[in-house]
Parts: structure tokens; sequence; C-alpha cells
């Protein structure tokens, strides 16, 4: 299992980024996938999940109506695409799934947010 995030920058308060996640290794189509975020000096958190039948999404409050997860399964891609970002959208911002109880990462891309 691989995946690679893309996208991260920096980017003045009120603005938008949009992040990639690319997977490999396994059947994406079948399986859950989240992105999670990492600020300084804080617990890494769920920012948003999306199903694999249906695309059910999934937001923490801090970002509901900011956020939008998406995913493309004929490219092993999930996105999530971010507006009105504020200082506090600040972090490190990791792809995630779960395959047979097994927690996959990757390596995370930082996101400022700073005038």
């Amino acid at each position: 299992v691989q995946l690679v995030e893309s996208g991260g920058g920096l980017v003045q308060p009120g603005g938008s980024l949009k992040l990639s996640c690319a997977a490999s290794g396994f059947t994406f189509s079948r399986y859950i996938m989240r992105w999670y975020r990492q600020g300084p000096g804080k617990e890494r958190e769920l920012v948003a999940s999306i199903g694999s039948v249906g695309g059910m999404t999934n937001y923490a409050d801090s970002v509901k109506g900011r956020f939008t997860i998406s995913r493309d399964n004929g490219k092993n891609t999930v996105y999530l695409q971010m507006n009105s970002l504020k200082p506090e959208d600040t972090a490190m911002y990791y792809c995630n799934t779960v395959r047979y109880s097994i927690n996959y990462w990757g390596k995370g891309t930082l996101v400022t947010v700073s005038s």
C-alpha cells in the first residue's frame, strides 16, 4: 500500500488549496479514505472521510462548509478541496486508509495559512 499526498503550500487567509492523494497497492475503490491533519503542538485529528461505494462523506465540525472531500476511483485518487482557509488550518495533512485493521499513512503535505 502506498499513499502519496501533494498540493500543499503557503496560502493567505481566505484562500483555497486542493490536496491530492494518489493510492496504489490495493483495490482503492473498495476502501474508505480519510484525510487527517496535525497542527503544530497538536494531536492528529480526522478532517474528512469518504466511503467506498456511494461516496458518503463526513467532516470535522471545524471544516464543515469549507472543505470538500472527493474521490476518483478511476484514478485511484482522493482529494480535499479547502476553501476559506484560516490560520488554524495550518497543519501537515495526511491521507489514510485502513486495510485488514492496519492503518496506512502517506508522508503528508504541509499547508501553511498565513499573511
